[in-house]
C-alpha cells in the first residue's frame, strides 16, 4: 500500500499545469454564472487538501485497487501487430475495470471528495452511459442519492446502460432538447446544479467543464498513463513510439498522454469522431475541424456557426458525440505536443470488428476508433514501432451498431 499511495501523491503534486486560474495556456479557465463560483469554489479548495491528505490518497489507492480492480494489464496484442505489420502494439485494459471502462478512476476520485464535502446527492451527464454507469455504481457505495442525465437519443441507442444505472438505484433523466445526446445532457446537468449546490456533487465525466474539473479529472485519470509508463519499461526496457487513445471529452486520453508529456521522443495521437465524413458536417473532430470557443464553462477548441452557435456533433459512439473538447488537449494540439486526426463511423466499426476477430476483445466504439487509426496509418508508422493503445472500454453495449 505504501508504494501506491507514494504514486497518487507523485501524480498528484508534479503537474504544473494548468496555472492557478486554470488555464493551460490560451484554454482553459471558468465561464459560469455566479451562482456557481461558490459551488467551483469549494470544489476546488477541498481538491487542493485532499491531493496532499494521506488519507484521501490512501482510501483512493484502496477503491482503485480492491473495489475498480487496479492495475489494469497491459496487453501485448500479438495477432493485432502480426495483421498490422507493426512491431508490438500493446493494449492499456481500461475494459477491464469494474464498470467496464476508464470512468471508474474519476467517479471514485470524485465521490470521496463529495463526501468529504458533506454532499448528500450525485448528478451526471452521460453520452455512451459509461460514466452514468460508473457514478451510479460509486453512488450506491457511498450510500448517496443519483440523477443522471442522459440524451433521449443515447437512451435508445444505450439501452443496456440505462437499465444498469436504474438497476444500481440511479434516477436516469431524459433529456429531449437539442440533439438529445451528450451536449445536451451536460447543459440540462449545468442547470440542475446551479439550483442545487448546497446539497448537490455534480460529477463531470471528461476533463472539460470549468477549473478545476480539466485538472481534476485529468489526474484521477492519469492513473492510466502512469501505470502504462512503469508497464511498458518492465517489459520492453524502453518507453513506447506512439501513444493512441480516442478523444471525445478526452478523459482517457489525456489520462493516458499526460505523464509521459515530458517524454519528447514519445508521439501521442488523439483520435477524434469523423462521422460521416468532415466535409459532410456531422461528425464531432473538434480539434480537426473547429475553432476556439466557449462551452460548458472553458474555453476550447468547439464546434460553431459563423454566428457562435454550437453546431450539431455526431458519432456512432456515443460517448465521442460531443462538439468540443478537454482544454489541455487543445493546448497540447496549440503547441504541437500531440498529433490529432479522425476516423470515420464506417472505419470505427471496421476497428471494432478487427479487434474482436483478430484478439477475441470486443471495443468499446469508442475505442474501436483508436483501433481503426492504427489499421488506416499502418502504412506510415514505422514497422519496428512500439505503440500503447488505450483500451478506454468494452463494447458489450455497442453490439447492436455492428450488424
Amino acid at each position: 500500500m505504501k508504494k501506491s499511495i507514494q504514486l497518487h501523491k507523485k501524480y498528484f503534486t508534479q503537474n504544473k499545469m494548468p496555472d492557478k486560474t486554470g488555464h493551460f495556456g490560451d484554454f482553459g479557465g471558468r465561464f459560469v454564472p455566479e451562482t456557481l463560483i461558490y459551488a467551483l469554489d469549494e470544489l476546488t479548495r477541498e481538491y487542493a487538501r485532499a491531493k496532499h491528505d494521506k488519507k484521501f490518497i490512501r482510501d483512493l489507492s484502496y477503491y482503485l485497487a480492491e473495489y475498480a480492480g487496479r492495475p489494469t494489464a497491459l496487453y501485448e496484442a500479438k495477432n493485432l501487430s502480426r495483421y498490422l505489420g507493426i512491431n508490438k502494439v500493446y493494449l492499456k485494459r481500461e475494459d477491464l475495470l469494474h464498470t467496464g471502462a476508464h470512468k471508474i478512476n474519476n467517479t471514485l476520485g470524485q465521490v470521496i471528495l463529495a463526501a468529504r464535502m458533506g454532499k448528500k446527492r450525485l448528478i451526471a451527464e452521460t453520452g455512451a452511459g459509461q460514466h452514468g454507469v460508473a457514478t451510479a455504481t460509486v453512488a450506491a457505495l457511498f450510500g448517496l442519492s443519483c440523477d443522471v442525465y442522459m440524451g433521449e437519443e443515447d437512451i435508445h441507442r444505450q439501452a443496456l446502460n440505462v437499465m444498469r444505472m436504474k438497476l444500481l438505484g440511479a434516477n436516469v433523466i431524459s433529456v429531449k432538447t437539442g440533439t438529445q445526446t451528450l451536449k445536451d445532457a451536460m447543459t440540462q446537468a449545468l442547470r440542475d446544479w446551479v439550483t442545487n449546490v448546497r446539497h448537490t456533487h455534480y460529477v463531470i465525466g471528461t476533463a472539460a467543464g470549468p477549473h478545476p474539473y480539466p485538472e481534476m479529472v485529468r489526474n484521477f485519470q492519469s492513473v492510466i498513463g502512469k501505470e502504462a509508463r512503469r508497464q511498458i519499461l518492465k517489459k520492453e526496457k524502453r518507453l513506447p513510439d506512439y501513444l493512441v487513445a480516442c478523444v471525445g471529452g478526452g478523459s482517457n486520453a489525456i489520462g493516458l498522454f499526460h505523464p509521459f508529456y515530458n517524454d519528447k521522443s514519445v508521439k501521442m495521437i488523439g483520435v477524434e469522431a469523423a462521422g460521416k465524413g468532415l466535409s459532410s458536417g456531422k461528425h464531432s473532430a473538434s480539434l480537426g475541424a473547429g475553432a476556439a470557443g466557449v462551452l460548458h464553462g472553458s474555453k476550447s477548441k468547439i464546434l460553431e456557426d459563423q454566428f457562435g452557435q454550437i453546431k450539431n456533433a455526431h458519432s456512432v459512439a456515443a460517448g465521442l458525440d460531443y462538439p468540443g473538447v478537454g482544454p489541455e488537449h487543445a493546448y497540447y494540439q496549440q503547441t504541437g505536443r500531440a498529433k490529432y486526426v479522425s476516423i470515420t463511423d464506417k472505419e470505427a466499426l471496421e476497428g471494432f470488428k478487427l479487434l474482436t476477430l483478430v484478439e477475441g476483445i470486443i471495443p468499446a466504439l469508442e475505442s474501436a476508433h483508436a483501433i481503426a487509426y492504427l489499421k488506416k496509418a499502418k502504412k506510415i508508422i514505422k514497422k519496428n514501432s512500439l505503440i500503447i493503445v488505450c483500451l478506454s472500454g468494452r463494447g458489450d453495449k455497442d453490439l447492436h451498431e455492428s450488424y
